[in-house]
């Protein structure tokens, strides 16, 4: 069993594909327009065929209470691994994305973690 795909749930499809492969680096794997809405995934431009990320449109009525309880609490919505915290979150930070955490150490794990501006916390980490 492998992780193929999984989702965040995002304000605006079009302003999270820019956010996502703009600032992030992710490349469009499909966008396929369905109704109103679009299947919408990105991956990494390392592995093209790896797990894709769903930018799920946020129009379910519990998607509201639930990314807000996260965002209060300051849990990311999901992980993604780099190779160095701190150079990421310089590059990041050029770029303009906002932080929430700046890199941290934790014992072999340094994390940080960034607002996606679509409703979303998101943690960048790597292991030492």
């Amino acid at each position: 069993m492998k992780i193929h795909l999984t989702s965040v749930f995002v304000d605006d499809q079009s302003r999270a594909l820019g956010f996502y492969t703009e600032r992030l680096g992710f490349v469009t794997k499909h966008d396929i327009p369905m109704g109103g809405d679009r299947w919408l995934t990105v991956v990494s431009p390392e592995d093209p065929d790896g797990p894709e990320l769903l930018l799920e449109p946020s129009g379910h009525p519990a998607v509201r209470p639930y990314r807000t309880a996260l965002v209060q609490d300051g849990i990311p919505a999901a992980s993604f691994a780099v190779d160095d915290v701190r150079a990421e979150f310089e590059r990041l930070r050029g770029l303009g994305v906002r932080f929430t955490q700046e890199p941290q150490e934790m014992g072999p794990v340094t994390t940080a973690v960034l607002d996606d501006t679509c409703g979303n916390l998101i943690q960048i980490m790597h292991t030492a």
